[in-house]
């Protein structure tokens, strides 16, 4: 169980609110976690065991991206207004009016990993440490890997994907069956999946506005905005000190995240031999040592 939160509520974000949620307390001496999730159009739930960095000292803030979760929903949104700058503002917003602006650190997860590169590209004076887990630099990149694992999967399953995908019918529960078969291999190895991850995962399905507009309609079509985007070349621009982490059997491969550790000024890179795309879960423990490890040396 995730220690219980110190406060929860709301921020304004223009004519907007972000829910979020803290856990231990801001200001006491070390720098506050800032925890940002994948999707996009997920929810932080499945981050909630980063929370118990709190009891090793370091208060760690989780908040719901906008469009989904406890944050405002606008499903009338078309795709021009999910960009990435809209949720780069959303995240500078959010630390300042939290009052954490001076001290902080990021650890943002799969699409929330870019999105805290391109902040800490902006060199804010009180970014201690940046952390990108099983992350995309490029979504080219991305889809080419993603391509390559799902050649690995049996025959029939690629039979069904491609049946269904010719058809359309990508809500299918033969087509999402199929799928599962690759996110039991590359996105969450566990069984059963834990609660947690399983609230994050159905949000997107709950409320699938930001993930069509800016993925697609699965893993396998990047259709939307994020498509041709990629950040590998100004990766150089961030000085802040970085740990990237990934699991051996992430959808997030090595190559995936090969860019950040090539790029980014002495990035240390910790692969977790256990894990797909979700080392907090699937490895716990080890998590929570690389993560205290990296956070005292700051």
């Amino acid at each position: 169980m995730s220690p219980e939160a110190s406060a929860k509520g709301t921020v304004p974000f223009g004519e907007y609110r972000t829910w979020y949620r803290v856990t231990g307390e801001l200001g006491a001496g070390r720098p506050a976690v800032v925890a940002v999730h994948g999707g996009p159009g997920s929810t932080h739930d499945y981050l909630l065991p980063l929370a118990r960095l709190a009891d090793d000292g370091w208060p760690v803030v989780h908040y719901d991206q906008l469009g989904n979760g406890g944050s405002t929903h606008l499903p009338g949104k078309g795709a021009e207004f999910w960009t990435v700058e809209l949720f780069e503002a959303e995240l500078e917003n959010l630390v300042r009016r939290l009052g954490v602006a001076d001290d902080y650190v990021l650890f943002g997860q799969s699409w929330g990993g870019p999105l805290c590169a391109r902040h800490a590209m902006t060199g804010p004076p009180g970014l201690r440490g940046l952390v990108v887990a099983d992350a995309p630099a490029s979504y080219p990149l991305w889809l080419a890997e993603m391509a390559r694992l799902r050649a690995g999967l049996p025959p029939e399953v690629e039979e069904t994907l491609r049946r269904h995908e010719a058809a359309g019918t990508y809500d299918s529960e033969e087509y999402l069956a199929a799928m599962r078969v690759f996110y039991d291999r590359h996105v969450c190895r566990l069984t059963p999946w834990p609660r947690d991850f399983l609230s994050s995962f159905m949000e997107i399905y709950n409320d699938p506005t930001v993930y069509y507009a800016m993925n697609g309609p699965n893993e396998f079509h990047v259709i939307g905005s994020l498509k041709d985007w990629s950040i590998v070349d100004d990766l150089h621009r961030i000085s802040t000190p970085t740990l990237l982490i990934s699991g051996r059997h992430d959808e997030a491969t090595p190559a995936v995240v090969q860019p950040y550790h090539d790029h980014i000024p002495g990035a240390r890179w910790e692969i977790f031999e256990e894990s797909s795309h979700l080392p907090h879960l699937e490895e716990p423990e080890r998590f929570r040592q690389v993560m205290t490890d990296f956070l005292k040396s700051l």
